[in-house]
């Protein structure tokens, strides 16, 4: 079971590296697309992910899945970066809200019908839940292949481009975040969070990223950075929080009891709610060209979700845990669609790419640092409160960061040999998640008065870019005197 759940953490972790060292190469791509070596990233990603799906559909051996898991991450996470880049490209600051709530919109749709889709089609075929990206992946190709016409600024060749790529900064970077993410996926399962196998990986990785933010300032040792220091004196900054994606289903799970399927279903008011928020967040945006009161509004409604999420039990009737839903995935769809206008609005449009992937990067790691930081205090909760179980299989069942997958086996809660038991296990996973929710409470909180901290700055309703949409030129401009 620990092996279990190991392994369920190190999938996610390592989706969230392959994401952002693809923050990184997002630069490096959108330097070669603005330079023009006749290569489209964003075309590159999409084979690369069509690619790493084919190889893990396709796997006969554990090793060959494994291997197809990250090239498929790094198509999925160039997409991920480089259609935000695109936006901000090609529309002005003051315009980008409804475009970003509508990438969002399509994400909430996918976190919707995803899981459940997936585990249909997991239980007739699992080989279907990869092969399907492959025609989905194909046609992108062709629409992005045959509408995506921007500009470019010509050079000589590839090794010009390849010569502004910060090495350097990618050899301390990259084992850095790699160390990081170790200690994050051992801890509290393979490892005591006490041991020194979790502590020297964290302590070197924060080592590793101070030695390269160094290196960013320095000009001698960097000529061209890959997050220029003065990205950071910007005042602006929003605070995401996705705790609820991860222990959510496990409340339905464990309270419920109900399969990890249908705890996909029972997720879904959390995720088709963020469609209209996301909605009105980037018309308000686009209206008023004010981001600041939707922070405020959006870490308020945070805030008010996980303290009402923190009085479900597993008496909680449909309304309650159906209504909470609607509070933290309002927050979530407010934030998110603000979040990079107002990171961009004090910067020059030539550091829009670089604050866009390093913007990227520090939403996918926060959300590695915010499921770790919530698993330690959910399986630090259960160990404390193992002694009120009376059954000793079960105590051992939830060791030692065994719960989160127990709570979804199939001969777990939804098979009890004694009642009793288990009326003390839902009572631990009670107390334990409301532990979670009381802590991401407190984050909100935090990102609520921090809110002040932030510059208002009006979003501009025109910019002036190199690398808009190639325009087509029209008979009427190619008329010469000579008809005359």
């Amino acid at each position: 079971m620990s092996a279990y759940s190991w392994y369920t953490r190190s999938s996610l972790s390592s989706r969230e590296l392959i994401a952002a060292i693809a923050s990184s190469i997002g630069v490096i791509l959108r330097k070669l697309w603005r330079v023009e070596v006749g290569v489209n990233p964003f075309l590159v990603a999409i084979v690369l992910f069509a690619l790493g799906s084919g190889v893990a559909g396709g796997a006969y051996h554990p090793a060959m899945l494994i291997g197809g898991r990250p090239v498929q991450g790094l198509g999925a996470a160039g997409l991920y970066v480089l259609s935000d880049i695109l936006i901000c490209d090609l529309v002005p600051p003051r315009h980008r809200g409804p475009y970003l709530s509508a990438v969002m919109t399509t994400a909430g749709i996918g976190s919707t019908i995803g899981p459940v889709v997936g585990g249909v089609i997991a239980e007739h075929n699992w080989r279907w839940v990869f092969y399907l990206n492959v025609p989905i992946s194909f046609l992108g190709f062709v629409v992005m292949l045959t509408l995506l016409k921007v500009k470019h600024n010509r050079s000589a060749s590839w090794s010009y481009a390849l010569a502004r790529i910060d090495y350097l900064g990618a050899i301390i970077f990259i084992p850095s975040l790699i160390s990081s993410l170790y200690g994050l996926i051992t801890g509290g399962i393979q490892h005591s969070w006490s041991s020194w196998r979790v502590v020297l990986p964290i302590v070197l990785g924060i080592c590793g990223w101070i030695l390269y933010h160094v290196q960013q300032a320095t000009p001698s040792l960097c000529a061209s950075p890959s997050t220029p220091p003065h990205l950071f004196t910007n005042r602006s900054h929003s605070i995401l929080m996705y705790i609820v994606a991860f222990f959510l289903p496990l409340y339905f799970q464990s309270a419920k009891l109900i399969s990890p399927l249908m705890s996909g279903v029972y997720y879904l008011p959390f995720a088709l709610a963020i469609i209209p928020f996301a909605g009105f967040s980037g018309w308000a945006l686009s209206r008023w060209g004010k981001y600041i009161p939707l922070h405020y509004a959006g870490f308020a409604m945070l805030s008010i979700g996980m303290g009402l999420f923190s009085m479900l039990d597993d008496t909680s009737s449909r309304a309650a845990w159906i209504g909470f839903q609607i509070f933290p995935s309002a927050g979530i769809a407010l934030i998110y669609t603000a979040t990079l206008p107002s990171t961009l609005a004090a910067l020059e449009e030539k550091d829009v790419a670089v604050a866009t992937a390093t913007c990227s990067f520090l939403r996918t790691f926060g959300f590695s640092w915010g499921v770790a930081m919530a698993g330690i205090v959910f399986n630090a909760h259960v160990d404390a409160r193992l002694g009120t179980v009376s059954d000793e299989g079960l105590r051992e069942a939830l060791r030692n960061g065994a719960a989160y997958a127990f709570a979804g086996n199939e001969g777990g809660l939804r098979d009890p040999k004694d009642p009793i038991a288990v009326k003390q296990v839902l009572g631990v996973y009670a107390k334990a998640l409301r532990s979670v929710w009381l802590v991401a409470m407190a984050v909100a909180l935090l990102g609520f008065v921090c809110v002040p901290v932030e510059r208002s700055i009006e979003l501009k309703r025109d910019h002036t870019t190199e690398y808009g949409l190639v325009e087509k030129e029209t008979k009427t401009n190619q008329v010469t005197s000579g008809t005359e």
